[in-house]
């Protein structure tokens, strides 16, 4: 701009001739960091969030022990499974929490067996009112790493537990 040409433009660059640009070099409004807790909190969520629907109603048993075996799979496993021919490496109780707090615990417990390399775990669903033991095997056919489950035997807690069998997919797994 020319400083000529203006009438006032002349006495407004007068007085602006000696200023300064300001530095910002300050961020008074960081997002702060999050923890480590936080983190593995919201991706939990996230898992429990798109994994679990809680209006879907698969087709399940309703006579004899709890059982599903995804239709990938070979039978053998559910028979293995029945017999407590795996080992739980992982032991999930759920004992006294909501069900919004047993989704994201099982969530979890899947994610660490896919990272673990745990192909068999175990969840405690407890007896009581029999809510969790409604609602865990319904959850439990939903995730697409599932590759079975069977109610547990004498030694792993019986009718109040399941153990799960967990699809690893190309990862080298133990038995």
């Amino acid at each position: 701009m020319n400083k000529d040409n203006l009438p006032d433009a002349q006495s407004f660059f007068e007085l602006v001739d000696d200023v300064k640009p300001l530095k910002q070099n300050t961020h008074h409004f960081r997002q702060q960091a999050k923890t480590k807790q936080v983190f593995e909190f919201k991706e939990q969520q996230l898992h429990a969030d798109s994994y679990f629907s809680d209006s879907y109603q698969p087709l399940l048993p309703h006579d004899g022990p709890m059982r599903w075996i995804d239709e990938t799979a070979d039978k053998l496993e559910l028979k293995r499974l029945r017999r407590g021919d795996y080992q739980p490496d992982l032991l999930l109780d759920l004992h006294g929490l909501r069900q919004s707090e047993a989704k994201l615990e099982l969530a979890a417990l899947i994610q660490a067996c896919m990272k673990q390399s745990i192909q068999c775990c175990s969840v405690m669903h407890g007896y009581g009112a029999g809510i969790l033991k409604q609602q865990i095997p319904i959850w439990l056919v939903q995730h697409p790493n599932v590759k079975a489950f069977h109610q547990a035997p004498k030694e792993w807690g019986g009718d109040a537990a399941l153990l799960v069998l967990i699809d690893l997919g190309d990862q080298p797994h133990r038995r």
